[in-house]
């Protein structure tokens, strides 16, 4: 009888569980993501050296932030889960080496990548021998989705352009014409990519253009602080884009 009941009590536990539980969101990428989450030392560890616990910084300070907050403090009934998994300096080879544990163990039923940035900048850094492998990028993209839809066919995926902008210290960048036209080329390979894999596409580069050329401010850094990583100001504008294309 004891058994019974102990079997009973652990079936209506799963049942409970899984009712209770809401849709998890994972966002992937590198420091625009990042925004110093789970790090109070400022260094950008893996993220099982992370204080994942800590409530108070477990989301960090970015856009990221911003999409968790709407939709958990709006919609507290749907028990939102969010998880931020972007670490600074991170290139799209570094996150395929902690695919598995970062996104496909987090089981997310929403994934939101970020990435190109880092790519361009540490070949602008390199002796430039060959060109930009775009087609081997792409690749490798593809195929971590691929992973990620095998492990979850029903996954829900977000893919962010990435963007530079000739802001603050970036003005001062011989190569920023080259920089430009290298993020530009990997977020037109990003939205073909949305589009054979029917995800939602984020144009964060056209947005930046956008506010860059039409809303005057005294600072050319009022959004883009060094080219590379939004303001404050800058995350808001790239958290409502999401939450208006994304639509949980």
């Amino acid at each position: 009888m004891k058994r019974i009941i102990t079997f009973a009590i652990g079936i209506l536990f799963i049942a409970l569980s899984a009712v209770a539980g809401g849709q998890r969101v994972l966002f992937i990428g590198d420091s625009i993501t990042d925004g110093n989450w789970g790090n109070s030392c400022g260094t950008a560890k893996p993220s099982s050296q992370r204080t994942l616990w800590d409530m108070n910084h477990i989301y960090g300070s970015g856009y990221m932030y911003l999409c968790a907050t709407y939709y958990q403090g709006n919609y507290p009934e749907k028990e939102y889960e969010f998880f931020n998994r972007g670490i600074s300096g991170n290139t799209l080879e570094d996150l395929e080496k902690r695919w598995e544990a970062d996104v496909i163990d987090m089981k997310p039923d929403v994934l939101s990548v970020l990435v190109g940035t880092n790519d361009i900048h540490f070949y602008l850094q390199s002796d430039k021998k060959k060109p930009f492998d775009f087609a081997a990028w792409e690749k490798r993209y593809r195929s971590l989705l691929d992973r990620s839809l095998q492990a979850n066919p029903n996954l829900k995926i977000v893919l962010g352009a990435p963007f530079v902008a000739n802001t603050g210290n970036m003005r001062k960048s011989a190569d920023f014409a080259e920089r430009d036209s290298l993020v530009r080329r990997c977020a037109e390979i990003t939205e073909r990519i949305a589009k054979d894999y029917k995800a939602v596409y984020l144009p964060f580069n056209k947005m930046f253009d956008e506010i860059l050329k039409t809303i005057p401010t005294s600072k050319d850094t009022y959004w883009i602080w060094d080219g590379i990583h939004p303001t404050p100001a800058g995350h808001k504008r790239m958290a409502d884009l999401w939450i208006e294309c994304v639509k949980l």
